[in-house]
């Protein structure tokens, strides 16, 4: 899928590159010039008596071939190495968006400092290798093969080829030599994502590190990951570095070769001074490429592993995606669960078993139970974060499989358990960046969830930066922002998942009336542990162990005297 992208890429931008691939032929053919230019002059100013005109022209050759290699190098530069820029823009911006499709089953099963490695690390590999390391290549091939026919005219194709044989051995030794770096750069990218996701851990974690004064610690740690790195790095510079020397040294043979025979036939007269200095210096604009082949190979294994590595999270499909029907009628409130059960992954225990219930339009529905059993997976089905088997949930009568994502999440308020914010305002934060909500609409949700107060003490107010995933606030501060963020849209279907956890009885009482006074005739569930936050709903569903244990409203389950009564009677007694 990754080459795909690739390709979909060149097919797009193919004027450029053929333009930029002319320019670089461009640029090679006149820069074959300058040895035969050069000669011709040497041999000129040889003569006895010679005819400084024309020298003077070959002066002005050598200018022109000198301004004609700038401007076309200029040229395929912007043209190519700019299109690569574009290549790494556009490869990051689709990696980003699949990764924004696949399933949190995704991510349970990577680590965050892997994928910021794809992003940075990989994408950049192949920039490299589609970009100036492709340039290089055919800048390699054409200006080889320009000198190679120039140097057989002058001299003989028998004796270029003589002089010239030690270049397929470097060839092969570098390709070989390649291989063993694509290896090594692996290994460098892997414990690169490592680093990345230390360092991460690291930065969201520094508080518990600081209160168990663990950090020399987890600075060790952070140095065996750091040695690693750098001893991934050395081994791949043992590798590639023995390129160059053994390419210089071949070269050394072919220009001694090139002394003792071009020297001979210049003293004989078989050739001219002329001739034997653009013999050398064809030979000289060999070398620089061919010694260039070594970079170029290590850049281009690098830029494959990387591609493979790219191509392993291109290659994993999203598993929640658009239902078949593509619904994207209005949805009104009302849900039913019928006869659900569900369990992770390839896992033979059931996370949820045998739900059945249902929400009107317009209710309040309280959820309680123990920690894992089942609250949070009823909700995520809900969303339709993982999939659900068809016609076990319906809204408004349709199976939650037939929505289109937009529809169904559009139409859903969420806020989760673990709170999210950005480091950007406040505002931005109660908005989620959309342009849709005036001031007046920002301040409205702020009061209903009783943090307008709050935002008002601080300078800046509603404009206040916060910090790195809201540091700057308390617990209970960033649960009502959250609140607020998911009511200001007032969707039909309000979810709040354990939400008012961190704040006062009091705090909660006026939210939640709040909210009650704002959501009349449309759907809420509420998650909670605590009794008080959903006493006040329609009914309550009591689970335990992914199973319907009792449903009611507050009077009817104290009256049971099941598991709802001995959490009322819990939390009275502790309270």
């Amino acid at each position: 899928m990754g080459k795909n992208i690739i390709f979909e890429f060149f097919k797009k931008h193919k004027t450029s590159y053929i333009l930029g691939f002319v320019f670089m032929m461009l640029t090679s053919y006149i820069q074959s010039l300058f040895p035969r230019v050069l000669g011709n002059a040497i041999d000129i100013l040889s003569t006895n008596n010679f005819d400084f005109s024309l020298v003077k022209v070959k002066i002005m050759y050598i200018l022109l071939i000198a301004i004609g290699t700038f401007i076309s190098t200029y040229a395929w530069r912007n043209l190519i190495v700019v299109n690569a820029r574009n290549l790494e823009c556009y490869l990051r911006a689709r990696l980003f968006n699949h990764l924004q499709k696949l399933s949190p089953e995704f991510y349970n099963q990577h680590k965050t400092g892997d994928l910021i490695a794809y992003a940075i690390n990989d994408i950049s590999a192949v920039r490299m290798t589609l970009g100036p390391a492709t340039a290089m290549i055919l800048n390699i091939i054409i200006l080889c093969s320009i000198s190679i026919y120039s140097m057989s005219t002058i001299i003989s194709f028998e004796l270029t080829l003589m002089i010239l044989l030690p270049i397929p051995f470097i060839i092969l030794f570098m390709f070989k030599t390649g291989k063993r770096v694509q290896k090594q750069f692996r290994k460098v990218q892997e414990n690169f994502a490592a680093i990345s996701g230390r360092v991460q851990e690291n930065i969201y974690g520094i508080r518990v590190i600081k209160s168990y004064v663990q950090e020399e610690a987890e600075a060790l740690k952070f140095e065996t990951l750091n040695d690693d790195m750098m001893n991934s790095n050395i081994n791949m510079v043992k590798i590639s570095s023995v390129v160059s020397p053994v390419i210089e040294m071949s070269f050394s043979i072919s220009f001694v070769m090139n002394l003792i025979i071009g020297g001979n036939m210049v003293l004989n007269g078989n050739i001219s001074l002329g001739e034997f200095i653009a013999f050398n210096g064809y030979l000289t604009m060999i070398m620089r490429p061919i010694i260039s082949i070594g970079r170029v190979i290590n850049i281009f294994q690098r830029g494959i592993a990387s591609m493979k590595r790219l191509d392993e999270i291109f290659n994993v499909s999203p598993i929640i995606n658009d239902g078949c029907k593509m619904i994207s009628s209005a949805i009104l409130g009302e849900i039913e669960f019928n006869n659900l059960s569900f369990s992770y992954g390839k896992s033979n225990i059931n996370a949820l078993e045998n739900i059945k219930f249902k929400i009107p339009k317009g209710c309040t529905v309280g959820i309680i139970g123990k920690t894992a059993s089942g609250k949070s997976t009823l909700l995520n089905l809900l969303l339709k974060l993982y999939l659900s088997p068809i016609n076990k949930i319906f809204i408004d009568s349709i199976d939650i499989n037939d929505y289109s994502l937009e529809t169904l999440r559009s139409s859903i308020g969420y806020v989760p358990q673990e709170n999210f914010l950005f480091s950007a305002s406040i505002k931005d934060n109660i908005k989620f960046f959309k342009d849709i909500y005036t001031d007046e609409d920002v301040k409205k949700a702020a009061q209903i969830s009783s943090i307008y107060e709050s935002i008002m003490k601080y300078g800046n107010e509603f404009d206040t930066i916060l910090g790195e995933r809201g540091v700057n606030l308390s617990g209970g501060e960033k649960q009502r922002i959250s609140i607020a963020r998911a009511i200001i849209s007032n969707p039909p279907i309000l979810i709040l998942d354990d939400s008012l956890s961190a704040v006062d009885t009091i705090t909660e009482s006026k939210v939640l009336k709040n909210i009650q006074k704002l959501r009349t005739g449309k759907t809420t569930i509420i998650i909670a542990h605590r009794i008080s936050t959903i006493k006040h709903a329609n009914f309550i569903i009591v689970l335990d162990e992914g199973k319907i244990s009792e449903m009611g409203t507050h009077d009817e389950l104290i009256k049971k005297g099941g598991l709802y009564y001995e959490a009322y009677k819990s939390q009275c007694s502790a309270s």
